[in-house]
C-alpha cells in the first residue's frame, strides 16, 4: 500500500462505508474476534525496522499441532511463529549490497508444496524481496522445531525487474506475490507484481546447484494504469507523479488456476494464472472514478466529488487476498478493504463478477487483544490444525496494532480460529 495514500482513502472510504453501511438504520457487517495474537513489531530503529505484512500458514502433516505461521516484517526479514502465536524463528532480510544501496525488504510470502528438490519432496515459502528485487526461497523442515526454515535460494539468482543497482534502489521492484502449481505439468511459479507500476511477472522456480531453487521469467502482463468511465471520461487513480496504481495482493485458486489480483484503488482483477487471456476487473472499490489533485507539500491526494462509478463493497485499498478452500469447488475467496477495516466474501465460483456472498469485521475480544484495522495481508487454511484450530484458521496483518508504544508505528498479525468466519459466511 502506498503511505501517501492511505490517510486519504481511510478517510474517503470510511465515509463511503458510513452511507453503504446504515441506510434506514441498518446495522454494519458482522464480526468475529481472534483468539491469539504475534508480539508487536515495531518499525524503527529500536524495533529492527519490522513491520508486519503478509502471513502464510504451513500445515504439518505429521503433527499439525506444530504447524506453522511464516510471515513477513519488510527490513524486519521473516518471522515463523507456531500456533500459540509464539515467535519460533526469526530470519533477516539481506543486507544492503553497497554503503548507499536499498536493504532487503521482505514483502509477500506464499507456500509451495510438495516440490521435487536435491531428489525429495519439499516445502518451500518464497517471497518477494521488495528491497533487492529478487525472490528468496526457504526450505520448510517441521523436523527442525527451533530452526524450520533454511535458505535455499540460488546465489545466481538476478534481479526480476531491473537490470542495475541503481534501479533497483529507485524501488521499482518485486512486491506482491502468489505461487501457483500447473496440476497439469507439475511445474511451479511465482506471479510477482511490481511496486508503483501495473506490471506482473510469472516466474517458473527451477532446480539450481547444491539443492538451490532459482527462477526464470516465463512472461510478463502490464494491467491498466487508467480506465475509461461511463461518463465519457478517463480516470486515472490519484498518486505520486512517478507511481501508477499498483497490484499487491495475490492469490491463485488451486482448482481452477485462476489469479485474482488486488490494484489496490482500483479492484480485483481475475485472470489466467499462465497470464495468457484477458483481465477481467472482478469488482471495483468504492472509490473507482473519483478525481483526486496530488499536493507535493503534503505527499498526499485530496479527493474530488465521487461520481458514482465504483463499486459497492470494497473500500480501498483492496489487499490480503486469500482463498478459503471447501470440497467440490466450494468456497470463497477473501479481500481485505482497508478503508473501512472490512473482509469481503466472494464466491469462489467463476462468472462475471463472483457473486458477493458476505462481509465481516475482527474486533477485540478484550482491552488486551485488539482486532485488525488496515489490513495488509491475510491467509486462510482450511484444514485441522490441532487441538488449537480443529477446523482450520484465518491470519490476518493488522496494521495497527494495540495498546500503543507511544509514536512508535507498532504492527502485528492476528489469528481467528476458521469455524467463527464460517458461522458468518453461512448465515
Amino acid at each position: 500500500m502506498r503511505q501517501t495514500l492511505r490517510g486519504t482513502w481511510l478517510i474517503l472510504g470510511a465515509m463511503l462505508a458510513t452511507a453503504w453501511a446504515s441506510p434506514a438504520g441498518a446495522a454494519g457487517p458482522p464480526t468475529v474476534q481472534p483468539r491469539a495474537e504475534t508480539a508487536a513489531l515495531y518499525d524503527d530503529e529500536a524495533g529492527g525496522n519490522a513491520n508486519a505484512d503478509d502471513p502464510a500458514i504451513w500445515r504439518n502433516s505429521a503433527d499439525p499441532d506444530r504447524s506453522l505461521v511464516i510471515a513477513t516484517a519488510k527490513e524486519g526479514g521473516l518471522r515463523v511463529y507456531d500456533l500459540a502465536a509464539r515467535e519460533v524463528q526469526s530470519l533477516p532480510a539481506p543486507a544492503p549490497p553497497g554503503e548507499d544501496d536499498a536493504p532487503g525488504r521482505y514483502n509477500n510470502v506464499d507456500l509451495v508444496l510438495g516440490t521435487r528438490l536435491a531428489g525429495t519432496r519439499a516445502d518451500l515459502a518464497v517471497v518477494s524481496d521488495r528491497g533487492n528485487d529478487r525472490l528468496r526461497i526457504y526450505r520448510v523442515d517441521g523436523n527442525r522445531p527451533g530452526a524450520p526454515l533454511t535458505d535455499v535460494t540460488d546465489p545466481a539468482a538476478r534481479p526480476i525487474f531491473n537490470t542495475t543497482q541503481d534501479e533497483i534502489n529507485d524501488q521499482h521492484t518485486a512486491y506482491g506475490l502468489a505461487t501457483w502449481t500447473d496440476t497439469g505439468s507439475g511445474r511451479s511459479y511465482a506471479l510477482v507484481s511490481r511496486r508503483s507500476r501495473t506490471e506482473l511477472a510469472l516466474l517458473e522456480l527451477t532446480p539450481a546447484p547444491g539443492g538451490t531453487v532459482g527462477y526464470r521469467t516465463v512472461r510478463t502482463l502490464t494491467l491498466p494504469s487508467a480506465f475509461p468511465l461511463p461518463d465519457g471520461s478517463t480516470w486515472t487513480p490519484c498518486g505520486e507523479p512517478d507511481e501508477l496504481p499498483q497490484i499487491e495482493g495475490m492469490v491463485v485458486d488451486p482448482a481452477n488456476g485462476t489469479l485474482y489480483a488486488g490494484q489496490e484503488d482500483v479492484g480485483i482483477w481475475r485472470l489466467r494464472a499462465d497470464l495468457t487471456g484477458g483481465p477481467v476487473l472482478m469488482d471495483k472499490v468504492r472509490e473507482f472514478g473519483v478525481p483526486g489533485t496530488y499536493d507535493e507539500e503534503t505527499e498526499e491526494c485530496t479527493p474530488g466529488a465521487d461520481p458514482g462509478f465504483g463499486g459497492d463493497r470494497l473500500a480501498a485499498d483492496v489487499e490480503g487476498l486469500t482463498i478459503l478452500d471447501e470440497p467440490g469447488g466450494d468456497g470463497y475467496l477473501l479481500a481485505s478493504g482497508q478503508g473501512d477495516n472490512t473482509f469481503v466474501a466472494y464466491d469462489r465460483e467463476v462468472s462475471e463478477h463472483n457473486a458477493y456472498e458476505a462481509s465481516f469485521r475482527i474486533t477485540a475480544a478484550s482491552a488486551t487483544l485488539d482486532g485488525s484495522e488496515v489490513c495488509d495481508g491475510a491467509a486462510v487454511l482450511n484444514a485441522p490444525l490441532g487441538k488449537r484450530y480443529p477446523k482450520g484458521l484465518l491470519v490476518v496483518q493488522d496494521g495497527q496494532e494495540t495498546p500503543a508504544d507511544g509514536d512508535r508505528e507498532s504492527t502485528g498479525f492476528k489469528y481467528v480460529d476458521l469455524r467463527d468466519v464460517k458461522d458468518v459466511l453461512n448465515d
